[in-house]
This record gives structure tokens, C-alpha cells and sequence, in this order.
């Protein structure tokens, strides 16, 4: 076999491309979204390799168009999780012992194939099941997704040259071992990239995994599924289970080999989680690796300095991109008096240019929320705020479920700041405004560090220096990842590496060699090339005198 030192390709950020009338990939996206509409596709899981099918076939619909059917997924019980555990073992042997230039190859065939023959598909999949507008659907599907494999090749090489210094005589080295075990991903709907990125991250270090994603995303997941699969990935080291969550819970989180969960949801269940695993961790061969992404509640905080055109555009982009549905997205906003009544005549302007429907119409930016539980929770919270003495709906509010689960974009006035959505994370197109007075930055700097729970994303807008560096310390764990002059989302791979602390997680920043090395275990081996042959230290010697 073939041995040596290897280089891989070179990792760069995929061009996102624009869309625009005319443009080739719109002519593309647009005859794939008709056929895909055309299509009733079924979606088994994969487990072992094999398409595996159950007797309970559930529905899958448009979240903007809930009478179009897309397709059938399977829903698994304990039963399949335990057979994906067992495939997951017997393949992790032979994963394991290919040589890792084989499986970063398989890697960047992927991402290879996204960023082109699968582009299209991938993309329309993330907007007709998700309902995601065509560029945002490019952005996350498309383009971070590719960024997630070529870059987690390039963090994988990293991380083996790590290696330690050896004194004459002596050879130290590393070998980075996979886990014990198998890893369990549970992946959100929001992203597509993040649903294709936390089950192969784990793999490419020489892991096997179950693969959970989202029931409101497994239309996008088996066509990752598919990318993988024609990429070679050998049968086994990732299974595909539709279940929920307590029954995978119920069967991974008591097994003798879970090592690890690789997780992107909520807080809640994230913490459940994590008690579950103390509860049983007198069951496990290893210490489960836990990284995960939880919640957020993330803000945009400007001074009387701010641009006040460059802060509306960050209200309206920051909040309303993707229906408010990233965990990064602005839910919260303090402004100063002094600069509030310019500041949100130009927000307004800009919100009376956002179009709202269907993906399938290129020129809508605001689609549908993912779900009716979705739906109905965020209009709970927009008709208490239009009946509270302590907040006002100032814009927006609509919402509308007859066809699909519309929400108007929708801004909230709170007159304090500590108002229930100034502080909960709603998951939607709702963002909430708090005016301070201009002597009171201080106090209210002091409120946006301790009203949430959360530190994911935070922005700052100032065209002060002095000032800019203020608060970036002051607010220096508020956020995870921190803006200035920027909206709070639009994290890139290899640029940006994301995730947050507090109750948003466990900071191991996706994409990064930080994540990558939480899926090794690490042996020390040294050698010694002429070992000592007696044990006397030279100090045992007696003094010349005696």
C-alpha cells in the first residue's frame, strides 16, 4: 500500500452564488423545485446500509403549503435504534482502520457533489421542506455544508500534526483515537448544514454514528444521506433513524457504548440530556463526549454613535433572515433615545419591502415557520404583547395558518427591559426593541449581560473606538460569537467559528479543530530507542572523599 506524508486540497469558503434573473442556477433551482413538487418521494431509514422500513409511514408537507404532499417517512422505535447501534459497531472496526486519507477523500467528494451536481437538490429539498427562501437555502445547504467537509479535512490534518517534542534518545508521538464506541447525532431543522455536519464530523475522525435528525428536516436529511452514500461512505459508519426522542434516548443513553453526542437543539432538551448521561454514566465504558448547541437569545446593542442606516438594515436582516428561526438570530435590541425615532423610520422602510409566501416565488424573503407547534407558540406570544400594558405590537403581527404557517414579521416595543420576549427565545420572526435613555448605557449594558440565560451571538453598533472596546469588554461572555457593526448571524465556516457558553452550550465552535477534537481520544506512546539497563541515578553515586 501506498504510504506517505499527504497534503490535501487547499480549503476555501464555496462561492455563494446570487440567483439573480437570468442567472443559470436560477433557471437550475427553479426546474428542480417543479419536479421535485412532482415527485412523492418515500424515505426509508438507512441502517447498516439498508433501506429499512417500518409500518408506521408518516407524511411529510410543505411548511408554507400544508395540503402539497411531498412524501412518506418511516418512524422507527427502539427497536431500529438499537439495530443502528449494532451496525454502527460492527462497521467501526474496518472505519477505523482505513487510512485517513481515505476518508477525507470521501469528504471532499462530498462536498464536491454539493457544490455541484447536487447542488440544486440540495437546495430545493432545504426550501420545500424547511421553507427557506433561495438564497438563504444556497448559503446553508449548498455552500456551508461544503464548507463543513472541506474544512473539517483540513482541521482533521491539523489535528494529527500535533505532535510533541522528543529528546535524544526518545521518540514521543500522538495517535488520535476515534472514541470507544459510537456517536450519537441529533441534528435541528434550521440547517441544513448543521444536520449534515454533526453526524460526519465525529465520522471523519474515525467514528461511527447514529444519525437523528429532525422530523421537520428529513426530507433535506436523506438527500445528505444520498451525497454521502455516492461518496462513498461504507455501510454502517453513519445510520439514518427516524424516531423520537425518547425512544432513542431510552435505548442510546443506557448502552455500554455510548461515547459521545453530538447535539444542535434546544436548552431544554439539551439539559435533559446531559442529566440523563450523569444518571447513567456508571453504564458506560468511557466518559461521554457531550458538545452541543442550545438556545439563544441574542441582541443587537447600539450607542448614540451608531450608523443608524447600517443598524435598521441589521434589525431587519439580524431578526427576520429565515423567519427569525436561526439560534443566532436578533431577537433583542436596545437603542438609545437619542437616535430611536431615525433609527426605526429606516427599519420600517426596509420592512415595507419584504414580501412573504412561498420559496418557490425567488422574490419572497419571509416564508412560512417550520411547524403548527412553532405557529401557534409565537402568536401566543405576539397577541399577549398587543394586550400588555408593558409592550406594543408596532409592526406586523399578522398570523395565518390556512395555507401555511405564516407569521407576519413582527416588532414588539417593550417598555421594560426585562419583558417576557426580552428574555425567552421565541424562534421566530418576532424581535423585541427596548428605547434607554442616552444617561442610562451603563444600567442597560448591565441588563444585556444578565437578562438571558443565554451567550450565543451579540452585536454592538458604535462608530466610537473608546466606546467599542467598552463594550466589548463589558459584554465579553455575553456572546460567544460577537459583532460589531454587524448583525448577530452569518457565521462562516473557517472565518467565524461558531457557538456559545452559558445556557447556549458547550462552546466547542462547529467547524473548528476545537469541535474536531472533542470526537478523539488521545495516546501518548513513547519510545526509547536504548533503554536504561540499571536503576541507579547518578546521585546514589558516594562523595570521592568518603
Amino acid at each position: 500500500m501506498t504510504k506517505g506524508f499527504f497534503n490535501v486540497p487547499v480549503a476555501k469558503n464555496e462561492p455563494v452564488k446570487s440567483y439573480i434573473p437570468g442567472s443559470s442556477e436560477r433557471t437550475e433551482l427553479k426546474a428542480t423545485l417543479v419536479e421535485m413538487r412532482s415527485k412523492v418521494v418515500d424515505l426509508p431509514m438507512y441502517i447498516g446500509g439498508k433501506e429499512v422500513r417500518s409500518e408506521k409511514k408518516i407524511e411529510i408537507h410543505p411548511p408554507h403549503e400544508i395540503n402539497h404532499l411531498l412524501g412518506y417517512f418511516y418512524q422507527g422505535d427502539e427497536s431500529h435504534v438499537l439495530m443502528a447501534i449494532d451496525a454502527a459497531l460492527e462497521a467501526r472496526s474496518a472505519w477505523n482502520g482505513l487510512g485517513w486519507q481515505h476518508r477525507a477523500a470521501i469528504f471532499l467528494k462530498a462536498a464536491d457533489l454539493l457544490a455541484g451536481p447536487y447542488r440544486a437538490k440540495i437546495n430545493a429539498a432545504t426550501m420545500l421542506g424547511q421553507s427557506k427562501n433561495a438564497y438563504q437555502a444556497e448559503i446553508d445547504a449548498a455552500c456551508e455544508l461544503a464548507d463543513f467537509y472541506r474544512f473539517g479535512v483540513k482541521c482533521m490534518t491539523q489535528i494529527y500534526e500535533m505532535q510533541p517534542e522528543s529528546n535524544p534518545g526518545i521518540w514521543n508521538y500522538n495517535e488520535f483515537r476515534p472514541l470507544e464506541g459510537f456517536v450519537f447525532a441529533l441534528t435541528p431543522f434550521n440547517f441544513t448544514s448543521i444536520a449534515g455536519n454533526l453526524p460526519v464530523a465525529p465520522v471523519m475522525m474515525g467514528n461511527v454514528c447514529v444519525w437523528k435528525p429532525s422530523k421537520t428536516a428529513i426530507y433535506s436529511a436523506a438527500v445528505i444521506m444520498e451525497i454521502l452514500r455516492e461518496a462513498g461512505l461504507p455501510d454502517g459508519v453513519i445510520n439514518l433513524v427516524y424516531v423520537s426522542g425518547p425512544a432513542a434516548g431510552k435505548v442510546i443513553f443506557s448502552h455500554p457504548d455510548f461515547a459521545g453526542i453530538h447535539f444542535t437543539g434546544s436548552t431544554g432538551v439539551f439539559q435533559d440530556i446531559w442529566k440523563t448521561i450523569g444518571e447513567n454514566i456508571f453504564r458506560f465504558k468511557s466518559y461521554p463526549r457531550i458538545v452541543g448547541e442550545t438556545g439563544g437569545k441574542d441582541f443587537i446593542f447600539a450607542d448614540p454613535t451608531a450608523n443608524t442606516q447600517a443598524l435598521a438594515t441589521a434589525i431587519v436582516r439580524g431578526s427576520f433572515e429565515y423567519q427569525g428561526q436561526k439560534c443566532s438570530a436578533a431577537s433583542r435590541v436596545y437603542i438609545p433615545a437619542s437616535i430611536w425615532e431615525k433609527t426605526w423610520n429606516l427599519a420600517e422602510i426596509q420592512l415595507k419591502r419584504l414580501r412573504m409566501g412561498p420559496p418557490e416565488d425567488f422574490t419572497n424573503f419571509i416564508n412560512a415557520v417550520i411547524d403548527e407547534a412553532s405557529f401557534d407558540k409565537l402568536k401566543g406570544f405576539i397577541d399577549r404583547a398587543r394586550d400588555d400594558q408593558d409592550a406594543d405590537v408596532i409592526y406586523g403581527g399578522n398570523c395565518d395558518k390556512s395555507v401555511g404557517y405564516y407569521i407576519e414579521p413582527t416588532v414588539i416595543l417593550a417598555k421594560k427591559a426585562d419583558y417576557i420576549t426580552m428574555k425567552e427565545e421565541l424562534f421566530g420572526p418576532v424581535v423585541t426593541i427596548f428605547v434607554y435613555e442616552d444617561s442610562q448605557l451603563d444600567e442597560t449594558l448591565a441588563l444585556v449581560d444578565t437578562t438571558s440565560v443565554y451567550a450565543l451571538t451579540g452585536a454592538v453598533f458604535s462608530q466610537d473606538r473608546y466606546a467599542i472596546e467598552k463594550l466589548t469588554k463589558r459584554l465579553s461572555n455575553a456572546a460567544g460569537n460577537f459583532y460589531i457593526n454587524d448583525k448577530p448571524t452569518g457565521a462562516v465556516v473557517g472565518q467565524q467559528p461558531f457557538g456559545g457558553a452559558r445556557g447556549s452550550g458547550t462552546n466547542d465552535k462547529a467547524g473548528s479543530v476545537f469541535n474536531m477534537l472533542r470526537w478523539v481520544s488521545i495516546r501518548t506512546v513513547k519510545e526509547t530507542f536504548v533503554p536504561a539497563t540499571d536503576f541507579m541515578y547518578p546521585n546514589f553515586l558516594p562523595d570521592n572523599d568518603r
